[in-house]
């Protein structure tokens, strides 16, 4: 079913993006209490290791040009989308040929800072390129207000992710290895079918366009920074906790960081329809309709607080009911984890501006410097305060990067932030 951007208001859309992404987030919810009980601690720390190792090298395969087909949608005057497209599969090729050959060089340097082996090193290679696709199949979606499409691909691929990972875990008995071979297969088959509904839809058309590929680089590269800063800031955490006290304490920060991830699962529902909208409202440069913005920036503020209120409230008990006695020590930070979730959504209402007015690089130094940030003050509290510190960590790192970005964004774009 396609679903004309035209037609398509913000209620209606992200009444969709977030069904589907309520779904998608009650899915690994709802395999958390089973793997708490099938993986320890450290093995669930394991796991957690591994998914940190993947977001790492997804930072760097294929230059980030991923949001770049994203944005062309909105400049494509020529109908180059296919051959755009292909030129960024071009570019996920050639970038993961480089990884693949420096991690088979320092893989066993590698191991000794994380703990992963190489083969596992590579396996993820291959995951967070398939990733890559996927992400330009669903953006490809979300800019032409096509949620149905976006939300099934989404849950149907977090639903075999689930079914997989059970039978390799549980049935299988596999321990560690069968959630890390679930999540790896699930990203490898879904790339396949993104890149045959890529195709059938017209938007891979494989022709050497150097213009296109520099274009895609210029937009992606200057995200880099980007890209790093935001896996300081999200990801670097669990590596350290690993490093410092134990694959058991990453586990248990693990497990805090998914039930807060279902806010953040919602919060990207209502981003990936909010983004295409504010982009056609900023376009018309109206003041009545920036109104309508800033109200909707100010109901949404709301509603985050009251979400991590509730959290403080009632948090510990959800989290020992879902996930069980052995991970207690995790309820002392699900709901600061919240709190950082919720400065994260108000970077997303914020961050659009910057996106908009195509000045990546500012974004890139404004997340650079945020993840900067985190890791400092990541070392210092960690020690003192163990995982406890790591949550405020992350906290006080989101606060910087969501009012760094609003601040610039203010300057950039011209909002009626006094509502007069």
């Amino acid at each position: 079913m396609k679903i004309n951007s035209r037609k398509t208001n913000l209620v209606s859309a992200s009444g969709i993006y977030v069904a589907a992404n309520i779904i998608n987030s009650l899915i690994p919810f709802a395999l958390l209490p089973v793997l708490t009980r099938y993986l320890s601690p450290s093995e669930y720390g394991e796991v957690a290791v591994y998914q940190v190792w993947i977001a790492m090298i997804a930072s760097v395969c294929g230059f980030s040009v991923h949001g770049a087909a994203l944005r062309k949608y909105y400049d494509d005057t020529k109908g180059e989308m296919a051959e755009f497209i292909s030129s960024c599969i071009f570019l996920l090729i050639i970038s993961s040929i480089i990884v693949i050959g420096i991690v088979s060089l320092i893989g066993g340097t590698i191991y000794t800072l994380i703990g992963i082996n190489s083969q596992w090193l590579l396996l993820g290679v291959l995951t967070a390129s398939a990733g890559f696709v996927i992400q330009l199949r669903l953006g490809q979606w979300q800019v032409r207000n096509q949620p149905i499409n976006f939300g099934t691909l989404q849950v149907t691929m977090s639903i075999v992710n689930m079914l997989l990972s059970v039978f390799l875990v549980v049935i299988l008995s596999q321990g560690t290895e069968g959630r890390v071979m679930g999540i790896s297969a699930t990203a490898c088959l879904f790339s396949i079918i993104s890149l045959i509904l890529l195709r059938l839809d017209g938007l891979l058309l494989f022709v050497w366009r150097k213009d296109l590929i520099i274009e895609a680089l210029k937009f992606g590269i200057p995200l880099l920074p980007h890209v790093l800063g935001s896996f300081l800031l999200l990801s670097i955490d669990k590596v350290v906790i690993s490093h410092q006290l134990g694959l058991e304490y990453a586990g248990y920060y693990m497990v805090a960081a998914q039930l807060a991830m279902v806010l953040g699962i919602l919060l990207e529902g209502i981003n990936k329809a909010y983004t295409p909208w504010l982009y056609d409202t900023l376009a018309k440069d109206n003041y009545s309709e920036k109104v309508k913005i800033v109200k909707l920036t100010y109901y949404f503020a709301f509603f985050l607080s009251v979400c991590v209120a509730l959290t403080f409230a009632i948090g510990d008990k959800v989290l020992i009911f879902i996930a069980g006695e052995q991970y207690s020590k995790s309820v002392s930070i699900i709901g600061w984890l919240v709190l950082a979730k919720a400065f994260h959504g108000m970077y997303f209402m914020s961050c659009g501006y910057i996106f908009y007015k195509k000045e990546t690089l500012l974004i890139s130094k404004i997340t650079l410097v945020s993840g900067a940030i985190n890791l400092v003050l990541l070392f210092i509290l960690l020690e003192k305060y163990g995982i406890l510190g790591a949550a405020w960590a992350m906290c006080l790192g989101m606060f910087v990067q969501w009012i760094l970005t609003w601040v610039t964004a203010s300057r950039l774009v011209q909002m009626p932030w006094r509502l007069r």
